[in-house]
């Protein structure tokens, strides 16, 4: 099985990684992508694309209507924005901006996406429809995708189906993962005050420590994904931060606790939110102190669709062969594209990008992230298959 769209993919690779090139030199943080939405909506209205700016703040829109009559929109998305890191890699594209870098990737998903939007500009006579293309900010945290979802970019044309991909340092060049399901968990924050009585370091007695109650609580909040969770049930509560106190001398009388849950299934979530609760509160009442807890709800779990996920299988058997496919992997981590996902059957992957024996295998969010950019023309090759194939009418059923 073979498609037509990696050789086109192939012959643009170079065009594709000088594009990723530039936008890794000039990251920009979520809802500030001012440049980087400019030239990709140059680049889209230079293809011939229909262009909307400014959805979701720094957002672009391209609509491109195939040759053949046809009702169905599909849309692929690409998130744009970059992180508050100082990266460490020294190549000739290293980040020009001080304290930001694309560290996840997202300056590659914004040239997969153009390079996507060349090869279907020039096939228009390959599918009915339209091809909506959804480059999007601020997903590192930001809400990016639900503020484009508000400003309409499901409507007009509306959406049938939704694909997305994402690239990945922990994944082999070559590789890809495709699965129905739950691909990636919710991720809820958390907060966690507690509240002492603070005192000289030499008179603990007349204290209720803060630190102490606190590093208690760290210690049995751990206890409820081994003893509280089905041990066929995936959940992770961490607690990433604890700020206390100035002084050696100083029993603290307030301890600050930050941390992230995860989960895959409402269920799971729903027990992880409630045992933190009982936990801290109860672990703090038996020392003395008050806890109070707060969770504040991020994005849901990213869950693909089994139609749309059978046609992303097939496209990726076509650009790499089966045998490099991968059904089982998912992973704790969150996706905002879980939005779109929520409201619109489809399929999110991820595309192996490591290579060892170039030293491209630091993990994403590491200042030493980076990928191997033969991937890019892959990704394209892809996403233009699966497009093609959803418009043509695979897909359906999505449930």
């Amino acid at each position: 099985m073979t498609t037509p769209f990696l050789a086109d993919a192939e012959a643009i690779r170079d065009d594709i990684i000088a594009i990723r090139r530039d936008l890794h030199m000039h990251p920009e943080l979520g809802f500030q992508e001012v440049r980087t939405a400019r030239l990709i909506a140059d680049k889209l209205d230079g293809l011939g694309y229909d262009v909307i700016a400014g959805v979701g703040k720094t957002g672009v829109v391209g609509l491109l209507s195939g040759a053949q009559p046809g009702e169905r929109t599909v849309l692929l998305r690409f998130d744009m924005d970059a992180l508050p890191i100082q990266e460490e890699n020294d190549v000739p594209y290293r980040s020009q901006t001080p304290g930001i870098m694309h560290a996840c990737g997202h300056d590659a998903h914004v040239a997969v996406g153009i390079g996507v939007a060349t090869v279907l500009a020039k096939h228009r006579d390959l599918f009915p429809g339209a091809i909506k293309l959804m480059f999007q900010p601020a997903e590192e945290g930001l809400g990016g995708a639900m503020s484009m979802i508000d400003d309409g970019v499901l409507k007009g044309p509306d959406v049938d189906i939704a694909l997305g991909l994402h690239v990945a340092s922990m994944l082999p060049l070559g590789q890809v993962v495709v699965r129905s399901g739950a691909l990636l968990a919710a991720a809820d924050k958390l907060e966690i005050v507690v509240r002492g009585r603070g005192g000289h370091a030499a008179h603990p007695d007349q204290t209720i420590d803060a630190v102490a109650v606190a590093s208690h609580i760290v210690v049995a909040l751990q206890t409820i994904v081994a003893r509280n969770l089905d041990p066929e049930q995936p959940g992770v509560v961490t607690v990433g931060s604890i700020h206390a106190g100035e002084a050696g001398n100083v029993i603290s009388e307030t301890a600050i606790m930050r941390g992230s849950i995860r989960s895959f299934s409402p269920e799971v979530r729903d027990l992880l939110h409630r045992r933190i609760r009982e936990v801290a509160t109860g672990v703090a009442i038996a020392l003395g102190a008050q806890a109070d807890v707060t969770i504040t709800l991020g994005v849901d779990p990213t869950v693909n669709a089994v139609a749309p996920t059978e046609v992303v299988y097939q496209a990726a058997a076509a650009v790499l062969g089966e045998e490099n496919i991968n059904t089982t992997y998912r992973t704790m981590g969150g996706e905002d594209f879980s939005a779109v996902l929520a409201r619109v059957p489809g399929n999110f992957f991820f595309l192996g990008a490591r290579n060892d024996q170039q030293g491209l295998n630091y993990p994403h969010h590491n200042p030493r992230f980076d990928i191997d950019e033969s991937c890019l023309s892959a990704g394209v090759a892809i996403l233009c298959d699966a497009a093609v194939r959803c418009l043509n009418g695979e897909g359906v059923g999505a449930g």
